[in-house]
């Protein structure tokens, strides 16, 4: 329930990623549509861009409906914003409106004139998804500020929140336009230190020496930089997602978050009792059907530890670097169980392998594995995807005299991936344990997800998530916990290696005992980051905007 808060008459939240599933913040929303919408029963209106309109394919996760809130869809039509309304098919089920923002694209460069004119914010130097975000945003607020001019009182409590750089332009917009409506910005991970990481700069050693204007022109990022610096610094209510990312903020930005908003997991995604091991086995037969298939082995469930690695497809980022070479050194050691290690995140999937689908529905039992046994899919760049790459020159191998076998399946799991044709919770149960040695997280949503279901899981002291951890237990996150939270800086490399290799020996080693043990902690752990504990934290962002607000229309 709200405390201490003022009570909203509503909040209008956009994303590129509502009803559109590219990447982490899709989780944060959908997951945390039930508890708001249980606080504001239809009152909590999600926004998101309009991308599957006149496409064959149909967007599974909105179910539009024409006559919800007519009125204001046919105003902001008759206003020049083509709007779609219906529900967001998640738990709760928002309403959602989805604006197409192409009609917005030929007037782009007045759009920029006026942001450079009002706000400061440079986009001479725009390229990749720059135009087509803002101008996104641009819709979202506009249909926004008629919602409001048309159908609200001036006196009502209005709350517009955007998330990430994608969403700046919108919340200028608002700020400009709409002075009476409480604005909050959420920046989940800063385009500088983002971009420092993925250019091989060491992020930690030097932090306090970089400057984020400086960086933005060195990395080509002056565009996206400047225009989230400016919603940053304008937002009545600054917030990010950790302590990690709020010291970027502070840094790159010139401005500390007003709240961190931790993000939280419902655990209503988690089957119980008898479904749990029904969905288990099934997924472990699968995953071992796959990997016997591909490999020429024949690993059973009983004898086998199954570890998992996957997310984004951010090299560095999540540390797929040390990983690899970790499972190489494992790789030469003496093992007494057979170990399947998968690797699964998206690269450029060419489709998936034939061969392996001929197998996988054929009941003979295969000794001799395929060619490239390592990877599920084919991919366009073979030769020179990075991870592909990394594992040969780490020395990784399909070797079947091995008993830790590594694969690769380059795609998400959305349940129509071709090979093991499951979606990404019904994979993840069938797993024992799942390591994220992240360099840069800001906050680690695949680690939440993996305790969720009783998973186990290593992370790092540089993940925002990790530093929760350390903080909930009061010490630094060993694997008995639930959560291994190894350390991670720019100088330690050879070292956060070992101490994977370490982590991994110490969990195939335990009895079955000790491995419900330690899935009963970190349970205990994701119990703690409970939507219906995070939210209030909203709350708390919304009442600092509004106050605002109020201040600057008294």
């Amino acid at each position: 329930m709200k405390e201490n808060v003022q009570i909203s008459n509503c909040i209008f939240e956009t994303s590129w990623e509502v009803c559109n599933k590219v990447g982490g913040i899709y989780t944060v929303l959908s997951t945390q549509a039930r508890t708001l919408q249980h606080d504001y029963k239809d009152h909590i209106y999600y926004i998101g861009p309009d991308i599957w309109k006149n496409k064959e394919k149909t967007n599974s996760s909105f179910e539009e409906d024409a006559m919800l809130l007519k009125d204001w869809r046919e105003k902001a039509n008759e206003q020049g914003i083509p709007t779609r309304v219906g529900r967001w098919n998640v738990p709760g089920q928002p309403i959602v409106f989805l604006v197409d923002y192409s009609v917005f694209m030929k007037v782009k460069n007045e759009v920029y004139a006026r942001m450079w004119s009002d706000f400061g914010v440079d986009s001479l130097k725009a390229y990749g998804d720059y135009d087509e975000s803002c101008m996104f945003s641009l819709a979202a607020a506009k249909f926004v500020e008629c919602v409001f001019t048309h159908f609200m009182a001036p006196t009502d409590n209005v709350v517009y929140q955007a998330h990430e750089w994608m969403s700046g332009c919108g919340l200028l917009y608002i700020q400009k336009h709409c002075p009476a409506i409480g604005t909050v910005f959420t920046t989940h991970a800063t385009s500088i230190g983002r971009s420092i990481t993925t250019n091989e700069k060491p992020l930690y050693d030097y932090f306090k020496g970089y400057d984020g204007d400086q960086m933005a022109q060195e990395l080509h990022m002056e565009a996206k930089h400047s225009i989230e610096k400016q919603a940053a610094l304008h937002a009545d209510c600054l917030t990010t997602v950790s302590e990690a990312t709020d010291k970027e903020c502070e840094q790159f930005f010139g401005r500390k978050s007003d709240v961190i908003l931790m993000n939280g997991f419902e655990d209503d995604f988690v089957p119980k009792g008898l479904l749990f091991k029904k969905k288990r086995d099934k997924a472990r037969e699968i995953i071992l059907n796959v990997a016997n298939k591909l490999l020429g082995t024949q690993m059973n469930s009983e004898h086998t530890v199954i570890l998992s690695s996957s997310g984004r497809n951010d090299f560095r980022c999540k540390g797929f670097d040390v990983l690899i070479d970790a499972f190489a050194k494992i790789q030469k050691q003496e093992l007494k169980q057979d170990v399947l290690a998968l690797i699964v995140v998206p690269c450029w999937t060419k489709e998936a392998r034939q061969d392996l689908q001929k197998r996988l529905v054929s009941k003979n039992v295969n000794k001799t594995p395929l060619e490239a046994p390592f990877i599920t899919h084919w991919l366009y760049n073979m030769d020179s995807d990075r991870i592909i790459a990394t594992m040969r020159n780490c020395g990784v191998s399909a070797n079947g005299n091995c008993r830790f076998h590594v694969i690769v399946c380059p795609t998400y799991l959305d349940g129509k991936d071709g090979i093991f044709n499951l979606n990404y919770y019904d994979w993840l149960i069938g797993n024992d344990f799942c390591l994220y040695p992240s360099y840069y997280e800001p906050w680690g949503y695949t680690c939440l997800e993996s305790i969720s279901f009783g998973i186990p899981c290593l992370t790092t002291d540089l993940s925002g998530f990790g530093q929760w951890v350390n903080k909930q237990l009061g010490h630094e996150g060993q694997l008995q916990d639930g959560v291994a939270v190894i350390h991670r800086s720019d100088s330690n490399y050879e070292a956060a290696a070992q101490s994977i290799v370490a982590t991994i020996h110490k969990f195939i080693s335990l009895n079955k005992d000790q491995r419900n043990a330690i899935n009963r902690n970190a349970v205990k752990i994701a119990h703690k980051a409970l939507w219906k504990d995070f939210i209030k934290n909203y709350y708390v962002a919304y009442d600092v905007a509004l106050s605002k607000a109020k201040h600057r229309n008294a």
